[in-house]
């Protein structure tokens, strides 16, 4: 399974900037921010940590070329929007020679250049299993509005962003596996949804200082606080937000948890543990009374067998869900 683009993010809570990635040599001449592209924007591997399977052994060997290929297209455009020190408008001229590569490649054009690495086998990926365009220039836009880092005024407004950096993952996959009807879609959005929001209040101890603020300001001020001048301090106040977003996020991941029923095969057990990352990360903000602040807690391997017994007990709904609007 796939982590939707925004929750792909960080490779180490100390170091967040400090990544390696295999290079390749510019076909062109390197001027600094060429330079810092190559360098911070090349494909990467799984190499970054990751709360959830990302083309794991679970994920049918078919799709996994698939999968990889479309993580490798949202991870490496991630890092362009969030990577290294080019500034907001820097950033915007490389995304959009990225969604120019995109187009191109999509269309059959040469993809030889600059993202090789992610266009070529995107490129085979999508005419292979006929994959829309929508959904990845969809993730574009959400890393286009990622480099002016914006404050969220509602709780909707910060779904709009959702459905744009998260949704679209699943909406690949769930075209992937074949499975389109209305009702599953909004599940898969509710999951989606809910991983990338659940990623912002697990990171809240790296963004807030990198000036990247996913609290919307209505629900700050819910509790007394200031979404722009969010300090990285431990308070009652802060505990009690960060209590009411666990609760926000939980509720919307167990409204799309069903979907694991919908899928097939060893695509729905993956989806389990997607799930059950998500809630686990969730049980890992309790523990540590919702203190996200000045820790960030993650799921590790000893985590493995708590997430395979829950995984396993996944109830059936006993009546059909309501169809979700998010």
């Amino acid at each position: 399974m796939i982590m939707p683009a925004r929750a792909m993010e960080q490779s180490s809570a100390t170091k967040p900037n400090d990544r390696s990635r295999s290079s390749k040599a510019p076909d062109t001449p390197a001027t600094p921010l060429m330079a810092t592209a190559e360098r911070e924007w090349q494909p990467v591997s799984n190499e970054h940590y990751e709360n959830f399977p990302v083309a794991s052994w679970l994920c049918p060997p078919p799709l996994r070329p698939a999968i990889t290929a479309i993580y490798n297209f949202a991870r490496t455009a991630d890092d362009i929007a969030d990577e290294g020190i080019a500034s907001c408008a820097e950033r915007l001229a490389i995304l959009a020679e990225y969604r120019l590569a995109l187009e191109n490649a999509v269309n059959g054009g040469d993809t030889r250049g600059r993202w090789e690495a992610v266009f070529s086998p995107l490129a085979a990926v999508v005419d292979r299993h006929q994959l829309p365009l929508t959904p990845l220039t969809d993730l574009l836009s959400a890393f286009e509005q990622d480099t002016d880092s914006p404050i969220y005024p509602d709780r909707a407004s910060l779904l709009e962003y959702c459905a744009l950096s998260a949704n679209p993952i699943g909406r690949l996959l769930m075209h992937l596996a074949g499975v389109g009807d209305r009702e599953s879609l909004a599940q898969s959005d509710a999951v989606c949804s809910a991983l990338q929001l659940i990623n912002f209040w697990q990171d809240l101890s790296i963004d807030l200082p990198r000036g990247r603020t996913y609290v919307t300001e209505t629900d700050a001020a819910s509790h007394g606080l200031n979404a722009r001048k969010l300090a990285v301090t431990d308070s009652d106040a802060s505990r009690a937000l960060v209590r009411s977003l666990v609760a926000w996020s939980r509720e919307m991941m167990l409204a799309g948890a069903p979907l694991v029923h919908r899928l097939p095969g060893r695509l729905g057990w993956e989806l389990r543990f997607v799930v059950q990352g998500g809630l686990r990360v969730l049980k890992k903000i309790e523990g540590v009374g919702f203190n996200v602040l000045s820790r960030r807690p993650i799921v590790r391997k000893t985590d493995f067998p708590w997430l395979a017994w829950h995984a396993l007990r996944m109830p059936r709904p006993l009546v059909p869900a309501p169809v979700l609007h998010l």
